[in-house]
């Protein structure tokens, strides 16, 4: 897979909380090639979105992925790798030298906000993560 379209969220349950990751990536035809659902232990939400961010680009570059665009429902996250916002916090300042470090390994790529209804399964995914963590299981009626 030379090119992915890549969504990614973050959410934590206290704002700092029990936090979970959630990434989706689509190939080229817009089809599903993986999920990706993760407890990350007590952060805050930007902490869980750039972590989102992070390990979906370390999965892309183990793919042997050349290209990708990310799709993100963080405003702050996405301004602030954009260089259109600065970046106070300690945490998120290792968190982007990272994804500034991983960037390097890409011929190309994007990051762009998107609404919240347009990531919707990867939020799905983030709060799954943190379900399992917890031992709580879904409830389907029948």
């Amino acid at each position: 897979m030379k090119r992915l379209k890549i969504y990614v969220d973050g959410a934590s349950r206290g704002n700092p909380g029990d936090a979970g990751i959630g990434i989706v990536m689509l190939n080229e035809d817009g089809n599903v090639v993986k999920e990706i659902c993760d407890y990350i232990g007590q952060t805050t939400n930007n902490i869980a979105e750039y972590t989102a961010l992070v390990t979906a680009m370390k999965e892309a570059i183990e793919v042997g992925c050349e290209e990708i665009e990310v799709f993100s429902d963080s405003e702050l996250m996405v301004k602030q790798i954009k260089g259109e916002y600065q970046i106070k916090n300690e945490g998120l300042k290792r968190l982007y030298s990272q994804v500034s470090q991983l960037m390097k390994e890409f011929r190309s790529f994007s990051i762009n906000h998107v609404k919240r209804e347009f990531n919707k399964r990867a939020d799905e995914l983030a709060n799954e993560g943190i379900d399992m963590a917890l031992g709580e299981e879904e409830v389907i009626d029948i």
